[in-house]
């Protein structure tokens, strides 16, 4: 028997040996405390769909996976990063161990499917023969690109991000109002939301550097084969340092020491694939100028950008900035609205353009400090100007206190704009996802 051959053999006791530890680590993570997520779950039973969890590596898909499943039944459950089960490469010899083990059970999660070769063939497989799938994966690995050539028609994505402040006020307790509320955004708005480092009191800076050099290095350098991987480390450093803020090719190019665009945007897909970072278009009625135009980037997570060397000194606003782009993202990947922003000749800015259907539905404005004359009345006029070119008359500033409506006038232009504190705005957001 060759090595090759042994490698991809696995008794009958062996399989069954691995499954039932599992299924006992399995007993012990449904017993954690758990601190439940704010995200639109599909109904279960009025449909067989699959169910592809897709987030950042370590943002909690699995943890969310097996509590989001135990409401509807005992379920069968197979982690594919096991080193006990490495080289597996024949389903057809687990699933009969899956029913021993799990009598009766027709639900099926899989943790990590990318580990098993064609394992787009056995999901669809399992689905025509009845079973309720759930996957999880590697978002490097198992991309909403690849599930749309692999799954069409046959799953339901649904995406774990890190805590959303939502989310990380569950986990101080009694809900926080007001001032309180206020310097808790602060903080979520510098430390992020990926959950080990929050729940587990750990080091965040060493913690999510760590975490950003394995998603660079193994999960994109070597899926994609880079051959220059330090172009693409230069490139992911000086974009975390400058979240909320434009980006243009000619610029990527020179810091990733490329001589193509072209691979400057393969760098780039591969870093939003990896949900790292993701951009937002300029918004333009017209689809060529819109196009050509500079993009603004951001960061999936706050805690990771300031790990990458994001200087937060006298930026909060951008951070905040951020996290209101994190949640509008996290609606748009739901299929809510499209995401934009909005810059005139002048260069004017309205930081979010919400666009659906045919028509501008909000523009909103990002604004620390209201309380300064001059950025206060730019931030007025900016909104003002884009509700006439945009045709849109629901204004919103979001500000670190202020409640209050306002008719605001700026030469011939008029509007009514809303000011929202922002920590009530991300928390009534995360809140109408549950």
């Amino acid at each position: 028997m060759n090595s090759e051959y042994a490698r991809n053999t696995f008794s009958r006791q062996r399989l069954a040996d691995a499954l039932v530890l599992q299924k006992r680590e399995l007993a012990q993570r449904l017993a954690e405390s758990y601190v439940p997520r704010l995200l639109h779950a599909p109904a279960w039973e009025q449909d067989n769909l699959i169910r592809v969890i897709l987030g950042p590596r370590r943002a909690g898909k699995s943890f969310f996976a097996i509590h989001w499943m135990k409401q509807f039944g005992e379920f069968a459950y197979l982690n594919l990063d096991d080193e006990a089960l490495a080289g597996l490469s024949d389903f057809n010899a687990v699933l009969p161990v899956l029913n021993e083990i799990y009598p009766g059970t027709r639900n099926l999660l899989v943790d990590e499917i990318q580990n098993l070769s064609k394992w787009e063939l056995v999901a669809n497989r399992l689905q025509r023969q009845g079973y309720r799938l759930t996957l999880t994966g590697s978002n490097a690995h198992l991309l909403s690109r690849e599930l749309a050539t692999h799954l069409t028609g046959r799953h339901v994505p649904m995406v774990v991000f890190p805590f959303s402040f939502a989310e990380y006020l569950q986990t101080l307790g009694p809900m926080p109002t007001g001032a309180e509320a206020q310097s808790h955004a602060a903080v979520h708005a510098q430390s992020g939301g990926y959950p080990e480092p929050l729940l587990r009191k750990l080091d965040a800076h060493n913690y999510l550097i760590t975490l950003l050099r394995a998603i660079l290095y193994k999960d994109i350098v070597q899926r994609f084969q880079l051959r220059h991987p330090q172009g693409l480390d230069n490139m992911a450093m000086y974009l975390f340092a400058n979240i909320a803020s434009e980006y243009s090719l000619t610029r990527l190019t020179e810091i990733a020491q490329s001589r193509s665009v072209h691979t400057v945007e393969k760098y780039f897909r591969a870093m939003e694939e990896a949900f790292l970072l993701f951009s937002v278009p300029r918004f333009s009625w017209k689809v060529r100028e819109q196009a050509r135009s500079n993009k603004k980037v951001y960061a999936i997570d706050n805690g990771m950008a300031i790990a990458a060397g994001f200087r937060f000194t006298a930026n909060l606003g951008r951070l905040y900035e951020n996290l209101v782009a994190i949640e509008l993202h996290r609606q748009e990947l739901e299929g809510r609205h499209r995401l934009y922003f909005w810059k005139n000749l002048q260069q004017e800015e309205v930081d979010f353009v919400i666009h659906k259907g045919t028509r501008v539905e909000q523009l909103i404005q990002v604004c620390a400090d209201t309380g300064a004359e001059r950025t206060g009345q730019r931030e007025v006029r900016a909104l003002l100007k884009g509700s006439r070119e945009l045709r849109c008359n629901r204004l919103l500033i979001l500000t670190e206190s202020e409640e209050r409506r306002e008719t605001a006038a700026w030469m011939d232009l008029r509007g009514e704009i809303e000011y929202q504190p922002l920590w009530k705005w991300l928390a009534d957001a995360g809140r109408a996802r549950s």
